[in-house]
């Protein structure tokens, strides 16, 4: 960063506020966007900027979260205009904004917030203008190459849902006419053994609370801070306290429904109350089951069933009485195979995209101390 000037981020950009809530927006259409924290809203008879700018979530989950905007649009008041001075690149400024992790700046335990006052003081390089442009080109096409895998990964995701519909047929309506049958029929649904306060560890086997388990499932990552001594996990193994490998865990608090197939080198215990745990009954696929756990019909019967409650919360009683299109082994058998073929490709996939994901950090190092240009 030796050879450019360094500056204060408040020195090239100015910021901005709104108050402008979602809620107001119903009855007003035209010709200009709106965004807010989860991205586009809709086209409104308005706009605020008329420039190109940054915009920044100031309150709220995904706080410091930094989006390029275009000219003409505007944003709500969960976020933040970021305004580049006439020397500095539009898109310049949202590298180095995104560089700078703005959400470890954050106030407020029940609902975060960061403030343009407290991190305009972080300092940045600033090049001359044509040297920002391009960083910000070679940064712009390194992005690209990662939106692309990603955007292949998805396409995987629907060629899944695309063979299940013609397989099975929409399970809303199911018009193959397959067997239906509540949930407790197939499954034994129980939860853990109740581990108490004293009976935690430091080391041992690990003890998954409900974000542990939701890590795992969507992310891949194994999580973990908590755990029980090998004795204790292994006297309650023996007692037959312990899933089995194709046994199927189901979130039962916060995002509900999502599933994890019990693995054969797996070597953890749950918390009660939060994790549900389905153990076969009859004989079924448990890759079929998991993904019908992903379709509208079972998503909305976990809606009706937990609505009412403060928290979201599905009750084993409630997992026993959802309704499960069921057709014959072999043809889940044929679909989980399908899955597990492209699973295996997905896997591929996402090491390329770590890849690329690793090399985009490192350009984006070698543009920021000065080292291509």
């Amino acid at each position: 960063m030796g050879k450019w000037k360094m500056v204060r981020l408040g020195d090239v950009c100015s910021g901005a506020v709104t108050n402008i809530a979602q809620k107001d927006l119903a009855d007003n259409y035209g010709d200009y966007p709106i965004y807010g924290a989860s991205g586009f809203i809709k086209n409104v008879d308005f706009y605020k900027q008329e420039k190109p700018y940054v915009a920044v979530i100031k309150d709220g989950a995904g706080v410091g979260r930094v989006s390029r905007m275009p000219a003409k649009s505007s944003v709500i008041g969960t976020m933040q205009y970021i305004l580049p001075n006439e020397n500095v690149d539009r898109n310049f400024l949202y590298y180095v904004m995104a560089k700078l992790d703005l959400a470890r700046f954050y106030t407020g335990a029940t609902i975060p917030h960061i403030y343009f006052k407290d991190y305009k003081k972080e300092t940045i390089p600033l090049p001359a203008l044509p040297i920002q442009q391009k960083i910000a080109d070679v940064l712009d096409r390194a992005n690209a190459l990662i939106e692309k895998r990603k955007a292949q990964i998805d396409k995987l995701d629907l060629l899944v849902k695309s063979q299940f519909i013609e397989m099975f047929g929409d399970p809303m309506t199911n018009p193959m006419g397959w067997e239906v049958k509540r949930l407790g029929e197939v499954f034994k649904v129980t939860s853990s053994k109740r581990v108490y306060q004293h009976e935690q560890t430091t080391s041992g086997v690990p003890f998954l609370r409900v974000s542990d388990i939701t890590n795992r499932i969507l992310n891949g990552v194994d999580s973990c801070s908590l755990y029980i001594s090998d004795e204790l996990f292994d006297s309650y193994k023996k007692a037959g306290l312990v899933p089995k490998a194709n046994d199927i865990l189901v979130t039962a608090r916060g995002t509900l429904g999502l599933c994890y197939i019990v693995k054969e080198a797996d070597r953890f215990y749950f918390q009660d109350g939060m994790i549900s745990w389905m153990s076969k009954k009859t004989e079924v696929s448990a890759d079929y089951i998991m993904y019908l756990f992903c379709t509208e019909v079972i998503r909305r019967q976990i809606e009706r069933a937990s609505a009412g409650s403060t928290v979201g919360y599905l009750s084993l009683a409630n997992l026993e009485n959802f309704e499960l299109m069921l057709p014959p082994l072999p043809l889940q058998t044929q679909f989980a195979s399908f899955v597990e073929r492209v699973e295996a490709q997905k896997a591929k996939m996402k090491q390329g995209l770590e890849l690329l994901e690793l090399e985009y950090k490192s350009l984006m190092q070698k543009c920021f101390n000065g080292e291509l240009y």
